[in-house]
């Protein structure tokens, strides 16, 4: 009975994700979310923005660029979570903060070891 709850969750989820139908082929039940953070620097760290892709099943459904500093929509259900997040003022000065505490300090760290490296 529990893989059949588990399975009705799983049609739920992708009905509302806009997930096409299989075409007569049965599902793998396979799902990928995936977060990607990126930092991109210019000058060093004088310029520094960090980017943060949120990506489900190869479709990326909303970014966020520190330099506009609020999360984006890519997708419908995407400008729905982005709305979402966006009204959480905290969490967004969290991300932003990024800048700082993850690609800066990062540089900071793996810099003489890529440079040594040329």
């Amino acid at each position: 009975m529990e893989r059949v709850w588990g399975a009705g969750a799983v049609l739920v989820a992708l009905v509302v994700l806009g997930a096409p139908p299989a075409a007569g082929e049965e599902l793998s039940g396979v799902f990928q979310w995936m977060r990607k953070a990126e930092c991109h620097f210019i000058d060093g760290t004088d310029c520094v923005t960090f980017v943060a892709r949120f990506i489900y099943n190869r479709e990326q459904l909303v970014h966020f660029y520190s330099d506009v500093g609020n999360v984006v929509g890519d997708t419908p259900f995407g400008e729905i979570q982005a709305r979402d997040w966006n009204s959480q003022t905290e969490e967004l000065e969290l991300v932003q903060a990024m800048v700082d505490t993850f690609c800066r300090h990062n540089y900071e760290i793996s810099t003489p070891f890529l440079l040594s490296r040329r």
